[in-house]
């Protein structure tokens, strides 16, 4: 399968990274197996999105909905986090990640919310790709605290405002949503950032998710049409615009 032009690749990929769970069960293994290779995933995803330019990659490692899993499943996914930072955050640096961790830590244990803190620092000037690990992160907790900020300092709220108080501001929004497992719907993910994503849903299991088929979502997306309520003519004469504007002028 051949890889999209570099102009048709999606700046910001998010990913709901399912089905951990059901690739462990299918194998008889616990849970936190299918987690643990969920892991091994998401690096090889990484390096695929620094070999093809993809500037930030976005993903949903624990919803605020998952405390409500086995009691066991949620100690192991810390526990998990925890390890995979002691041992990913040199190879990040080796490849010019920058991480982020957008999400509400007043439920994490003192000693992980500190390790979030020191892997963001130690990665801060890094500039080959944003990653943003969304943990204990939910899209209406993002929009309500955002907009408790913004009263906190008797902001006004408007669109621009609330966008810029949200826990990505840092980042452009997704170009592309993707969410694996085979569930068709983004439970409660980027709700405001994703209102204009490409959204493509596969039946693959996150564990078994791998560069190609990473390439097969940014094929689709390069096939996409993205008009942001305007109609086709228009998006064409704007894109021959600007063509006409980055042309060297004599």
């Amino acid at each position: 399968m051949h890889n999209p032009p570099i102009s048709l690749l999606p700046h910001h990929v998010a990913i709901v990274m399912d089905g951990n769970g059901r690739w462990a069960q299918k194998r008889w293994l616990p849970r936190v197996a299918g987690h643990k290779q969920g892991v091994d995933a998401l690096r090889g995803v990484v390096q695929a999105c620094v070999e093809r330019g993809i500037r930030v990659l976005t993903v949903f490692a624990f919803s605020s909905e998952n405390w409500n899993r086995p009691v066991e499943e949620v100690s192991g996914l810390m526990d998990l986090l925890a390890l995979a930072l002691s041992r990913e955050v040199p190879r990040l640096l080796d490849n010019g990640v920058r991480l982020h961790f957008p999400g509400d830590r007043s439920r994490l244990s003192s000693k992980l919310a500190q390790s979030l803190a020191a892997a963001e620092q130690a990665t801060a000037a890094q500039d080959r790709l944003v990653l943003n690990v969304c943990f204990n992160y939910g899209g209406r907790w993002d929009m309500a605290q955002a907009a408790r900020r913004l009263a906190e300092r008797g902001e006004p709220i408007t669109e621009e405002s609330l966008s810029g108080a949200m826990a990505l501001a840092h980042v452009p929004d997704p170009d592309l949503l993707i969410r694996t497992g085979g569930e068709q719907r983004i439970s409660n993910f980027l709700l405001w950032q994703a209102a204009y994503s490409e959204l493509v849903f596969t039946d693959c299991l996150w564990p078994d998710f791998d560069a190609a088929e990473l390439d097969k979502a940014l094929n689709e997306f390069a096939r996409r049409e993205r008009r942001f309520g305007q109609t086709s003519e228009q998006r064409a004469q704007a894109t021959v615009s600007a063509l006409g504007a980055d042309a060297p002028h004599a």
